[in-house]
C-alpha cells in the first residue's frame, strides 16, 4: 500500500526505464530493413566497417599515448622528470576508454542489428553461406557445424556445446534488445527465468568486442562457462571474433594466455580471480595471463556479487609449523564438556516442560502461578541459550504460547544490555549467540574443561598487570627480561589454545554435516548455501575447517599461510565496466548501488507471467509440513504434472527423497552429492509426472522446459519446503515456473520450527496460531500471513547486509593496501616505473633515518647508520648536523646517497662491458643472455642478463635487472609475512569491544601502522641491498641461453630448486619464499578429475582435409 503511494508520487522506476530505453529498440529496429536487403558477405563485413570505424576514432590517442611511453623509457629523462610522463600516461588511457564508449554507442543499432540479422538467417536459412577466409578454415578443423566447398564456407545452424548438439532457433526480442542495452550501460539487467539472458548478453558482448580490449562472461560454474562458450561461440566467431573459455586451460599456462588475449573470454568467478592472483605473484613477464580488466557481465550477479562476495579467494603456501595443533588433544574436552551441556539442556527442557504446562492449563492460585511461569521461562531460556538447534526443543518451542513466552522472558534478561544475562548463563557450561554465530565459555565451562589441570589453563592471562608486577619486583635485568618472555609465551600459547576450543565448540554446536558441508573422498567440502553446490578449493578460515575435521576424524590438513588474497567484491571493482544479469536482483537494488554502483533494471517478460503464486500453508511442526509436502506432490503427480521440491539443506533433500521412496513415487535428488548430473537431472524435471528435489538453486542455469502435456495439465509445480533467509532465493525457485508465459503454480509448505521462523519470525504469528487454537495438522493460510513472513525475511536481508557492508569496510582497508603492493610490485616485474620508485625508496630511506635521530645530538650513530644502511659517510659536519633543518638535512643525505648509488652502478657498467661487449660481438649468434654474479658480502645473486640490452645500453642493463628481481623477492617476502600479521589483527582486534571500543576503528589505525612498518622495512632492506650489491673481483662472466630462474615454472615446480644451490660457500639470495609450492597448490584446486573421453569421428591422415584446401589433411592441417 504504502509502496503504491510512492509510486503515484515519484513514479515508477520500471516504467522510466522501459521509456529510457525504448529510443535504443526503436533506433535497432530501423536499420532491420537495411540488413535485410544485404547479402552474408557484406553482413559479415559490417564487423571489419565497425571495428575499423573505433580504430580510426581513438588513433590519434594511441598515437599520443604510444609516444609518451617511449618517452618514459628513455634512459636520459632524470628520473624526476619521469613521474609527470606516468600521470599523463594514466590520463591518456582513461581518455582512450572514454572515447571508446562513445563510439561503442554511436554504432549501439546497428551492431545489435547485425547480431540480430544474423540469428534470424540461421533461424529462417538453417545457414550461412560466405566466401571462406582463413579463420573458416581454420575453424573448420576444429569444430563440427562449418564446412568448407571450394571457395564457399556454410555455417551450419547445428552444432555441439557441452557434449550434445544443439539447434540455433532463438531470434532478439524486443525485451532483449532493451536488455542488451542495459549490459552495454554497465547495469544490471533483471529478467525472468526462460527470458533468454544468454542470448541477451550476446548483444553488448559483440558490441564491446569490437574495440579489441577484451569482453570478460563470468557464470558461476565451469560448465554454464564451458557450455556458453560453445553454444553462443559460433556467433561471435561467425564474425571473425575470437573466443575462449579459460576453465578449458590449465592455471598459467600458454593455453590459458591466448583465452584471455581472445575478443571474448568466458570463465567462472572464481577463476578470474585466481588468475588475478596469480599474476601478482608471477616472476617473470611472460607468465603473466590477464590483460587490463575491460568489460565484464557476470551472469547470475547475485549469487557472484551479494552470496559469495565476502569469500575470499586466497592462495596459501607453506607456514612454519603448519602441521601443528592441539586440535586432536582438545577433541575429548570439548565432546566432554558438550555431552554435559546436552545433559543439562534435556534437563532444564524436561523442568519446562513441566512448569510451563500452566499456560495452556492455568491453576487457581496466582501466586504459584506466577512462580511456575519465571522459573519455567528461565529454564526455557537456558535452554534456549545453550543449545539453540537443539530438535526437541525446537520442536517444543512451537507449541501454543511457549515461543511468545520464550521471546517475553529473554526480553526481560536482555535489559540493561544484558547485565541480567549472566544470571541465566552462569549454570549453563557455554553460551551460544546463534545469530552472531559466537560461543563463549562459562566459569562452570571452565572449570568442566579444565579437568586435573590448573583452573589458569583456559583462561588468559592479564599481560599488562603481570607486567608491572615484574616491573615492581626489583629484579635484575636478564631475569626481568626472562619473566616477560615467559609471561608472552604463555599468552601465546593460551590465546591458540583457547581459539582452538572456541573453533571446536562452533564444529560441534552450529556446523552439521549434511547442512553446511559434506564429506566426500575423505574431504570436508563446504555446501553453497544459496546455490547447495560445492564450494571446490574453499576451506572455512581461522582454524574453523581443521576442527571440523577432527570433529569428522578426517585427516586434519596442515595450516596454511596467505600468500594472496581478494574478495569477488574488490576484483569485480576493478572493471572499466561492469555488468551483470539474473533472474533476481530487485530486492538486493541498494546493496548492488551502494557498493558497486550498479542500477538494477528490470526487464519486462516478453509475454505475460501466467504462473500463480500461492499463499504460503503455515504448520506448527516439521513432520506435519513434510507430510503435507508429500501429500501435495502425490496429487501434483496424479494429476500428470511435474513437481519441483526445493529445499534449504542436503539433509532436507534426503529426508524427503526416503519419504518419497516410501511412497513408491519415482524421484530424483539434485544437491552437493550430485551435482556432476545436475544438467542431465534437469534436463527431465519438466516431464510430465517428473519429481525433482533441488537443494535451493542447484541446477541454475539450465532452463526447465516443460514435457508433452505438461502445459494443459497446469505446467510446473514449485513446492518451497521452507522460506530461506533471503527473498531472493525463495524468487528465484519461483520462477523456475512459468517460463516465456508457460502456465505453472507456487507454493510455500512453512513451520514454526524452520530457522527463519526461529530466529526472526514474527510474534503475531505464533500468537494467531494458539488465539486460534489449532490442532496438529492443520493449517494457517492469508495473504496477510506470507506478508509477515516476507517481513521476517527483510529483517534478516537488512541484517545480512549490515554484515556484509561492515566486512567490505574491513575489507577495503586491505584492499587499499593490496592495490599499493601490487602496483609496486607490477613496476618491478616491468621495470617501467621501477627507477622512480628505487628513487622515491632512497628518499623514504633519507628521510626515516634523519627523522630517527630527531631531536638527539648522537651525531655518531646517525653517522654509523648511514653507513651501515646506504654506504655512505655522513655529508655533513656535526656542527651542519646540529643546525640544519631536518627537510634539508634529508636532501643532503639522498643526494649523497644516490650519488653513490649511480657511481656504483656506472662501475658495475664500467666493469663488465669489455666481456659483454667480446661476447655480443663475436658469439651473439650462439647466446641471448650473459650470466653475472653479485654480492654484498654476505649473500650472492646470480643474474642473467640479456646479452643485446647488455650491449646497448652499456652495461646499465645489470643494474635494472638487478633492482627488478631484488624489489620483486623482497617485495613477497614482505607482503607474505604482512598478510599473516593483517589474519592475526583481524582476529585479535574484535576483543576492542569489550573495552568500548570500535573494533574497525582500531582495525583502521593498527592496520596502517602495520603497513607502514613493513614499507619501512622492505624500504631500507632494498636499499641497503642495491647499494651494497656489486661484482666481486675477479669474477669469471659466463654466456648461457637460460631464462632467468625467478622465471615460474609452474607445471615443473616440484624440481624447480633442485639445481639452485651455489657452487660457493656464500648462501644465495632468496626472494619469493614458498611461492612455487603456493602456486602449484592453487593450480590443484581447480583441476577437474579426468572425465571419459568421448569418441570424436576422426580425419584420417590420407582424407581430404576439411578446411576446404583440396589436400590431403597430413599436409594441410594435420601437419
Amino acid at each position: 500500500m504504502i509502496s503504491d503511494i510512492i509510486k503515484k508520487i515519484f513514479g515508477d522506476k520500471s516504467v522510466k526505464d522501459q521509456k529510457a530505453y525504448q529510443p535504443t529498440i526503436e533506433k535497432v529496429r530501423a536499420f532491420e530493413s537495411e540488413f535485410k536487403a544485404l547479402t552474408t558477405d557484406q553482413l559479415r563485413g559490417k564487423t571489419v566497417e565497425f571495428q575499423s570505424f573505433i580504430r580510426n576514432g581513438i588513433a590519434d590517442l594511441e598515437k599520443e599515448l604510444t609516444a609518451l611511453i617511449d618517452k618514459s623509457n628513455d634512459l636520459t629523462i632524470p628520473v624526476h622528470e619521469k613521474e609527470a610522463l606516468y600521470e599523463k600516461i594514466d590520463s591518456y588511457t582513461k581518455t582512450i576508454d572514454e572515447k571508446i564508449e562513445e563510439l561503442l554507442a554511436e554504432i549501439l543499432p546497428q551492431a545489435f542489428g547485425v547480431i540480430k540479422e544474423t540469428s534470424r538467417r540461421w533461424v529462417d536459412n538453417g545457414e550461412l553461406s560466405v566466401t571462406a577466409q582463413d579463420f573458416d578454415r581454420d575453424l573448420a578443423t576444429k569444430k563440427d557445424g562449418i564446412t568448407i566447398e571450394g571457395d564457399k564456407a556454410t555455417w551450419h545452424n547445428k552444432w555441439t556445446a557441452a557434449g550434445a548438439e544443439v539447434s540455433w532457433n532463438m531470434v532478439h526480442y524486443d525485451v532483449q534488445l532493451m536488455g542488451g542495452g542495459v549490459l552495454h550501460d554497465g547495469k544490471i539487467a533483471e529478467m525472468q527465468t526462460g527470458e533468454g539472458k544468454t542470448l541477451v548478453a550476446t548483444l553488448p558482448v559483440y558490441l564491446n568486442a569490437l574495440a579489441g580490449k577484451g569482453v570478460h562472461l563470468v557464470t558461476v560454474n565451469d560448465y554454464l562457462a564451458k557450455r556458453d562458450s560453445e553454444w553462443m561461440g559460433p556467433l561471435y566467431q561467425f564474425h571473425g571474433l575470437s573466443v575462449d573459455c579459460i576453465d578449458k586451460h590449465q592455471p598459467n599456462s600458454d593455453a590459458r594466455r591466448q583465452a584471455y588475449l581472445a575478443d571474448i573470454t568466458f570463465g567462472t568467478n572464481n577463476e578470474f580471480g585466481f588468475d588475478y592472483l596469480r599474476d601478482n605473484m608471477a616472476g617473470d613477464v611472460d607468465d603473466l595471463v590477464q590483460r587490463k580488466h575491460h568489460y565484464a557481465i557476470v551472469d547470475e550477479v547475485d549469487s557472484v556479487l551479494i552470496d559469495d562476495a565476502r569469500t575470499p579467494l586466497i592462495i596459501s603456501g607453506p607456514t612454519p609449523k603448519g602441521d601443528e595443533h592441539e586440535f586432536h588433544q582438545l577433541k575429548p574436552r570439548v565432546e566432554n564438556i558438550v555431552a554435559a551441556q546436552r545433559q543439562y539442556v534435556a534437563q532444564c527442557l524436561a523442568d519446562a516442560k513441566k512448569m510451563l504446562t500452566v499456560i495452556n492449563e492455568p491453576v487457581d492460585d496466582k501466586k504459584e502461578m506466577k512462580q511456575l511461569l519465571e522459573d519455567g521461562g528461565i529454564a526455557l531460556l537456558r535452554a534456549h541459550r545453550g543449545l539453540p538447534k537443539n530438535k526437541a526443543l525446537i520442536k517444543y518451542l512451537s507449541e501454543p504460547g511457549i515461543r511468545a513466552h520464550l521471546q517475553k522472558t529473554e526480553n526481560f534478561y536482555m535489559q540493561e544490555q544484558g547485565k541480567q544475562m549472566k544470571k541465566i548463563d552462569k549454570e549453563v557450561f557455554f553460551v551460544i549467540d546463534e545469530k552472531n554465530n559466537t560461543i563463549e565459555l562459562t566459569d562452570k565451562g571452565i572449570d568442566l574443561i579444565s579437568g586435573q589441570d590448573d583452573r589458569d589453563f583456559f583462561i588468559m592471562p592479564d599481560i599488562g598487570a603481570e607486567i608491572a608486577k615484574i616491573k615492581n619486583s626489583g629484579l635484575e635485568q636478564e631475569k626481568m627480561i626472562e619473566e616477560k618472555d615467559r609471561i608472552i609465551r604463555d599468552y601465546s600459547i593460551k590465546s591458540e589454545r583457547i581459539h582452538s576450543i572456541n573453533q571446536l565448540l562452533k564444529a560441534y554446536t552450529l556446523f552439521e554435516k549434511e547442512v553446511e558441508y559434506v564429506i566426500l573422498e575423505g574431504k570436508v567440502k563446504i555446501v553453497d548455501e544459496s546455490t547447495g553446490r560445492i564450494m571446490e578449493g574453499r576451506r572455512y578460515s581461522d582454524g574453523l575447517h581443521q576442527a571440523i575435521e577432527a570433529k569428522e576424524n578426517v585427516t586434519i590438513e596442515a595450516a596454511t599461510q596467505t600468500y594472496a588474497t581478494i574478495t569477488l567484491q574488490n576484483y569485480f571493482r576493478m572493471y572499466h565496466k561492469l555488468a551483470g544479469m539474473t533472474g533476481t536482483a530487485e530486492t538486493e537494488a541498494k546493496e548492488f548501488w551502494d557498493i558497486y554502483e550498479l542500477d538494477v533494471v528490470v526487464i519486462p517478460t516478453n509475454r505475460p507471467i501466467t504462473r500463480k503464486d500461492q499463499n504460503d500453508f503455515v504448520f506448527k511442526t516439521a513432520r506435519e509440513k513434510f507430510n503435507a509436502v508429500i501429500e501435495e506432490t502425490e496429487k501434483l503427480v496424479a494429476a500428470g504434472r511435474p513437481v519441483l521440491v526445493g529445499t534449504t539443506t542436503v539433509e532436507i533433500s534426503e529426508y524427503l527423497s526416503s519419504m518419497l521412496t516410501a511412497k513408491k513415487i519415482d524421484h530424483k535428488v539434485l544437491n552437493a552429492k550430485q551435482h556432476k548430473m545436475e544438467a542431465e537431472i534437469v534436463a527431465g524435471a519438466g516431464k510430465a509426472g517428473a519429481v525433482t528435489i533441488a537443494t535451493n538453486m542447484a541446477g541454475r542455469g539450465t532452463d526447465i522446459k516443460l514435457g508433452e502435456g505438461v502445459q494443459d495439465a497446469g505446467g510446473l509445480a514449485i513446492i518451497g519446503t521452507e522460506r530461506h533467509d533471503s527473498r531472493r532465493v525463495d524468487r528465484q525457485l519461483r520462477g523456475r515456473a512459468g517460463r516465456q508465459g508457460d502456465s505453472g503454480s507456487s507454493q510455500f509448505f512453512v513451520s514454526l520450527e524452520d530457522d527463519l521462523m526461529r530466529k526472526f519470525g514474527s510474534e503475531r504469528i505464533a500468537k494467531l496460531m494458539d488465539r486460534v487454537g489449532l490442532k496438529e495438522g492443520e493449517v494457517i493460510t492469508h495473504s496477510m500471513v506470507s506478508k509477515s513472513i516476507e517481513r521476517a525475511q527483510k529483517k534478516v536481508e537488512e541484517n545480512n547486509f549490515g554484515v556484509r557492508k561492515r566486512l567490505l569496510e574491513y575489507d577495503d582497508v586491505m584492499n587499499a593496501q593490496r592495490k599499493a603492493i601490487y602496483k609496486k610490485r607490477k613496476n618491478a616485474l616491468f621495470g617501467e616505473r621501477l627507477d622512480l620508485d628505487t628513487d622515491n625508496t632512497f628518499y623514504d630511506v633519507s628521510d626515516s633515518i634523519v627523522y630517527s635521530y630527531s631531536g638527539t645530538i648522537d651525531y655518531e650513530d646517525f653517522d654509523l647508520d648511514l653507513l651501515r644502511i646506504l654506504g655512505i659517510q655522513s655529508p655533513v659536519d656535526e656542527e651542519e648536523y646540529k643546525a640544519l633543518d631536518k627537510n634539508e638535512l634529508t636532501e643532503k643525505v639522498y643526494a649523497a646517497a644516490r650519488e653513490h648509488y649511480d657511481r656504483k652502478n656506472a662501475k658495475i657498467a664500467e666493469k663488465a662491458m669489455p666481456q659483454i661487449k667480446h661476447v655480443y660481438e663475436t658469439m651473439s649468434d650462439k647466446y641471448k643472455n650473459i650470466v653475472f654474479e653479485l654480492t654484498d658480502g654476505r649473500k650472492t645473486m646470480n643474474m642473467i642478463i640479456n646479452l643485446e640490452k647488455a650491449y646497448h645500453s652499456g652495461g646499465a642493463e645489470i643494474s635494472s635487472a638487478l633492482e627488478r628481481n631484488l624489489t620483486l623477492g623482497l617485495i613477497d617476502n614482505e607482503w607474505k609475512e604482512h598478510l599473516r600479521e593483517m589474519d592475526d589483527l583481524r582476529s585479535a582486534v574484535h576483543n576492542a569491544q569489550y573495552e568500548q571500543k570500535d573494533p574497525l576503528l582500531i582495525y583502521k589505525l593498527e592496520s596502517f601502522e602495520l603497513f607502514k612498518s613493513m614499507l619501512s622495512r622492505l624500504g631500507k632492506e632494498t636499499a641497503e641491498t642495491l647499494i651494497k650489491m656489486d661484482i666481486p673481483a675477479g669474477t669469471e662472466i659466463e654466456s648461457t641461453n637460460n631464462e632467468m630462474q625467478r622465471k615460474n615454472a609452474y607445471d615443473k615446480a616440484q624440481t624447480v630448486n633442485q639445481n639452485n644451490s651455489s657452487s660457493t660457500q656464500t648462501p644465495q639470495f632468496e626472494g619469493s619464499q614458498g611461492y612455487q609450492e603456493a602456486m602449484r597448490n592453487s593450480g590443484t584446486q581447480t583441476i577437474e578429475k579426468r572425465q571419459p573421453v568421448v569418441a570424436e569421428e576422426k580425419i584420417g591422415r590420407n582424407d581430404a582435409c576439411p578446411c576446404g584446401s583440396d589436400k590431403k589433411y597430413k599436409h594441410c592441417h594435420g601437419k
